[in-house]
């Protein structure tokens, strides 16, 4: 009869263990056919054909025009925006997005401009129409601001930013008024 109590069988049994459970790890990190179905990771596709991406010259400087913008560095965002117009001169958001960035540098003529070439191609949107409406606002034209937001707001009455951009007209006006000097 053996006798399981020595010191001697008490290593070996340890050993024997912590070798069974190395090995079962091990399984779990092979890349050998036989792992289990459960342990291969799944290979995703990196190659896209190039009928499946479209890609236009203007995509980069537009996203990057973005990225700028929403910085807050207008005059990086305008640099871009103008390289991704120049690229594509159809791209409706670039147009806009020079517009934008020109009416927070104050070149209101320029905001004019580019406002109106993306009238040109898609006509007067609510965008296009809440964009001037906040163009005219930083210019002081309060009343032509209230034009184009309610334009604005009569095609889409819950739109958060234009709601927000009335109310920041309102207290803008308020702001400006001022009392008769004696």
């Amino acid at each position: 009869m053996l006798k399981m109590g020595g010191l001697r069988e008490r290593l070996l049994v340890a050993c024997v263990a912590g070798l069974t459970l190395a090995l079962a790890g091990c399984e779990t990190f092979s890349d050998s056919p036989t792992a289990p179905a459960s342990y291969v990771t799944p290979i995703t596709p990196t190659i896209t054909e190039p009928g499946d991406v479209k890609y236009y010259p203007s995509d980069q400087p537009l996203k990057l025009a973005i990225e700028y913008f929403n910085r807050g560095d207008y005059g990086l965002a305008d640099r871009y925006y103008s390289d991704a117009v120049a690229k594509n001169p159809r791209d409706v958001t670039a147009w806009i997005g020079l517009a934008a960035s020109n009416d927070r540098l104050s070149r209101f003529d320029l905001a004019d401009r580019a406002y109106a070439s993306a009238i040109k191609l898609a006509g007067e949107t609510t965008q296009v129409l809440n964009n001037q409406g906040y163009s005219y606002m930083l210019r002081g034209n309060f009343k032509l601001a209230r034009e184009k937001f309610m334009k604005a707001y009569a095609r889409e009455p819950n739109n958060p930013t234009i709601i927000n951009n009335l109310h920041l007209l309102d207290s803008s006006a308020r702001y400006v008024r001022r009392l008769p000097s004696d």
